[in-house]
């Protein structure tokens, strides 16, 4: 994908943690993208738990690792040897709402998926998707799983 007089290409944004929903976000993000000629960035977003008391990590694993890992495996699981060329991976540390949401500043379209709650799964909105749905300076496709996808 090319610019053209310094004009970015459009930009679809993707939320990613790795469940039901967002793994078929990713596939959405995927079939816009090939439609409207954008290109993709998936988003990853991680916080520090809050520690009382506690030393945050010993030894060579740190959070940003894993998330960018856990990104990686979903990214392979959805696509496997089908990645898209343009799709950029991003990991970020934050609350995943207000980093989708500074993420959505620059996008043609915010891609989230939805966990629900109990047995209204496709009806309820989880809390990121809610608060991106009502704050995101894009528009936003909520993706929901089937129901057999849900995890129990």
């Amino acid at each position: 994908m090319s610019t053209t007089r310094g004009i970015l290409p459009p930009r679809i944004v993707v939320g990613v943690d790795g469940s039901p929903g967002s793994k078929l976000a990713l596939r959405w993000a995927q079939r816009l993208a090939e439609n409207l000629g954008a290109y993709i960035e998936a988003v990853t977003a991680w916080q520090y738990p809050p520690t009382f008391g506690w030393s945050v990590p010993t030894g060579t694993w740190t959070p940003q690792t894993d998330a960018d890992k856990t990104l990686e495996a979903v990214v392979n699981e959805v696509f496997g040897t089908h990645r898209p060329a343009d799709l950029r991976l991003t990991v970020t540390e934050g609350y995943p709402a207000h980093v989708l949401m500074r993420a959505s500043s620059q996008a043609m379209m915010l891609v989230v998926g939805s966990r629900g709650l109990g047995g209204f799964t496709g009806l309820l909105l989880g809390s990121v998707s809610a608060n991106v749905v009502h704050h995101a300076q894009c528009p936003v496709l909520v993706v929901h799983p089937e129901p057999a996808e849900v995890a129990p």
